[in-house]
């Protein structure tokens, strides 16, 4: 994808104009002799400033809730009633893939994913800022999570017989289903990934580039339908991430 550049860009240059006088602190590759690429460290600390932000968002939050009138809703949007919405609604909609029992179970895996990808999703809307979720890196990684632990949520829930099933109902078609299943298995993080680090990267450089034209009424429509794809990004993600965890843990009588 084509790079942009944001605060993070101009912020790492920086510190590499400052040490470059002293390789010893910055250090070479051994391939080449080259100085390490600057660059390649803004979507990790575009992760780290992200999940700093929603981890102050949550202990806000639950400051809050943890106080006397926490009962009693607030009339106006707040911290804690967007909180409250958010999560009732990705609660829901797991309710809606899964059981209730196993909806909660497995809620905090859902609900991370959701607010990670979400309030990621939302800097897209902010001019100069770093995207997390354009980047391949982070989102490849947000998905492996999401993968190991459905496939361990799997095994934990079904044994052995979670293996078997990749196998098919007969023994003589082994041969023929279980290419087939471990390909859709490795598949799931691969999509995951690219279709969420592809639509959010084109929409923050689409953005970048109405935002070179005319700085205020031009990239309007294109931030109405950048609202558009972080609501529909971040439920794509969260809802398969449910449709996953729900397959792995499905025993027949569900």
């Amino acid at each position: 994808m084509p790079e942009h550049s944001t605060w993070l860009t101009f912020a790492l240059g920086y510190l590499k104009d400052t040490l470059s006088h002293n390789t010893s602190v910055i250090g070479q590759s051994f391939i080449g002799h080259l100085e390490p690429s600057w660059q390649s460290f803004e979507p990790i600390t575009a992760s780290a400033v992200m999940m700093l932000l929603v981890l102050a968002f949550a202990l806000a939050v639950r400051g809050r809730l943890a106080g006397d009138g926490a009962v009693i809703p607030e009339e106006r949007l707040t911290l804690v009633t967007f909180a409250e919405a958010f999560l009732e609604y990705f609660y829901d909609l797991a309710k809606s893939v899964m059981d209730a029992e196993r909806a909660k179970k497995y809620f905090p895996l859902i609900g991370t994913a959701a607010i990670f990808v979400f309030f990621s999703n939302v800097l897209a809307l902010v001019p100069g800022m770093p995207v997390a979720t354009s980047n391949l890196n982070i989102t490849m990684g947000t998905a492996l999570v999401v993968f190991v632990l459905f496939n361990y949520y799997g095994i934990r829930a079904q044994g052995m017989s979670y293996i078997t099933h990749l196998l098919g109902p007969a023994w003589y078609l082994a041969w023929l289903i279980f290419p087939v299943e471990l390909i859709s298995l490795i598949v799931r993080p691969i999509t995951l990934a690219v279709r969420l680090m592809l639509n959010m990267a084109v929409d923050h450089l689409i953005l970048s580039i109405f935002l070179g034209f005319m700085a205020v009424l031009v990239p309007l429509p294109i931030m109405v339908l950048g609202v558009l794809v972080i609501g529909v990004q971040t439920l794509v993600f969260t809802l398969l991430t449910c449709v996953y965890i729900g397959l792995a843990t499905e025993h027949e009588a569900h």
